[in-house]
């Protein structure tokens, strides 16, 4: 799951030390997502961001990140994820992690052992729909970690890092249009 290519980012030192990898861009650099994606517009967001498309073999995308930091190199707060039906950063085994824990993990350079040690299912209500949210129970308290999937079979990742996610949040997640992440 190395391949990550970041597409933008905003702020002088949006990535450092363990997240260099990221600004590689491999042979199957994907053109962007066939998907809309849904988080936080860059516009509502008070600190840096950059988000990165996870290439295929073949060139497709397979998901799109985005990390959210926060300003004054005080590191990442959070990272939301769009995984499409078919990735292979959705299939998991019983116990791991979530490619969103596990990069917010590589960026604040903690090395210790998570897992996933339980998860509960609530109901939340973004603008006129309801969601079914996943919130798992991480074996590092400081992670927050939801997941819920779209209709159109996209899961979403929300991982944050030392704050609950709150319903709040929910009302903040906009569809960004696929074109946003297209590379030219």
């Amino acid at each position: 799951m190395k391949g990550l290519t970041w597409l933008l980012s905003s702020g002088a030192n949006t990535y450092h030390g363990g997240m260099s990898f990221l600004r590689r861009r491999s042979a199957a650099t994907p053109a962007g997502p066939d998907f809309d994606v849904l988080a936080m517009d860059p516009g509502d967001w008070p600190g840096n961001l950059g988000a990165g498309l996870l290439p295929a073999p073949d060139g497709s995308c397979q998901g799109v990140f985005l990390r959210y930091d926060l300003f004054g190199g005080r590191g990442p707060a959070m990272i939301i994820g769009n995984l499409p039906e078919g990735s292979p950063a959705r299939e998991l085994v019983d116990g791991q992690i979530p490619f969103e824990v596990a990069q917010l993990l590589l960026a604040l350079e903690n090395e210790e052992p998570v897992e996933v040690v339980g998860s509960e299912d609530i109901p939340v209500m973004q603008g006129d729909n309801l969601l079914i949210v996943r919130r798992l129970k991480l074996s590092e308290s400081r992670i927050s970690c939801v997941q819920f999937d779209r209709s159109d079979h996209v899961l979403v990742t929300i991982a944050s890092w030392d704050r609950p996610i709150t319903d709040d949040l929910y009302a903040l997640l906009k569809p960004l249009p696929a074109e946003l992440f297209q590379q030219g």
